[in-house]
């Protein structure tokens, strides 16, 4: 498994932006896809945006597309959430994940937080009105 640590979460006003980070450590971290979901009090976590191991291929949750950006820098072993033009029903604990199943498998499998092995610990994000 591979170790995650997620940074840049925040109280911003609805409208405005904030760029998640997620470090990983302790494995080749270019071996891994990866995934950021989000969890609100009393609901279930939800996926947000998936990233393929080269950065070539993304997809995203359809509540965020257009909004929110997945990157990758595996120089620096971090994955990346831009998130703008945000909304109040963006306030969650952001938390970003790993697996080393082949990219084939789609959006579908990506989407679905059992599919992943590796998890961080997680970042508040707090969107006000």
């Amino acid at each position: 498994q591979v170790r995650l640590v997620e940074s840049g979460g925040g109280l911003v006003q609805a409208g405005g932006s904030l760029r998640l980070s997620c470090a990983a450590s302790g494995r080749t971290f270019s071996n891994y896809n990866m995934g950021w979901f989000r969890q609100a009090p009393g609901n279930e976590r939800e996926f947000v945006a998936a990233i393929k191991w080269s950065g070539s291929s993304t997809f995203y949750a359809d509540s965020v597309k257009g909004r929110f950006t997945v990157s990758r820098d595996n120089a620096k072993n971090t994955v990346y959430l831009q998130m703008n033009s945000l909304k109040v029903e963006d306030t969650a604990v952001y938390c970003c994940a790993a697996t080393a199943d082949p990219w084939y498998r789609g959006p579908s499998y990506y989407s679905e937080w059992r599919n992943y092995d590796s998890w961080g610990q997680g970042t508040q994000v707090t969107v006000s009105s």
